[in-house]
C-alpha cells in the first residue's frame, strides 16, 4: 500500500509538472505606429476562432511608435495574432464608405494579403516548449 501511495504521488507531482511547464507568454510588439495617439489593439486567435472571439484581446499604449503586450499562460498550440491601431480610442477598426481601413493594422508574421483582412494561414505561429516574440510592422 505504501508503495502504491508513493506511485501515486509521483505521477500526480509529474503531472502538475507536465501541465505547467506546457503553457508560454507570447510577446508582441508593434514597431512603427504612426503616431502616439489613441492605443493598439491585439488579439490572440486559434484557427477556430480566427476573427471571431480571441483566446485573449489586450491593449497597450503607444510610445514613440512603439508598443507591446504580453499573452501569458498560453497552452501549446497554434496561434495568430491581428492588431490594429485605434487611433480615436473608439474600441472599433475604422473603414471607408468603401470598406478600406482607417486605421493601420498587421498580423503575426507580418503577413498582409494586398486585399481583404489578414489569413490565418499566413499569420499562424506555434507555440511549443518555450516563449515566443514577435515584431509586427503596419
Amino acid at each position: 500500500m505504501k508503495f502504491l501511495t508513493h506511485i501515486l504521488i509521483a505521477i500526480i507531482l509529474f503531472t502538475v509538472e507536465t501541465i505547467s511547464a506546457q503553457k508560454h507568454n507570447v510577446t508582441t510588439t508593434v514597431i512603427n505606429a504612426t503616431s502616439d495617439a489613441g492605443s493598439i489593439k491585439y488579439a490572440l486567435y486559434t484557427k477556430e476562432n480566427f476573427r471571431k472571439e480571441p483566446v485573449q484581446a489586450k491593449e497597450a499604449k503607444i510610445k514613440e511608435g512603439k508598443s507591446t503586450v504580453v499573452f501569458e499562460n498560453i497552452p501549446a498550440g497554434e496561434y495568430a495574432i491581428i492588431c490594429f491601431h485605434d487611433a480615436n480610442n473608439n474600441n472599433r477598426m475604422d473603414f471607408e464608405p468603401s470598406g478600406m481601413p482607417l486605421e493601420d493594422y498587421g498580423a503575426s508574421n507580418n503577413s498582409l494579403s494586398r486585399f481583404g483582412p489578414p489569413r490565418y494561414e499566413e499569420a499562424r505561429f506555434l507555440v511549443t516548449d518555450k516563449d515566443v516574440s514577435f515584431e509586427i510592422k503596419f
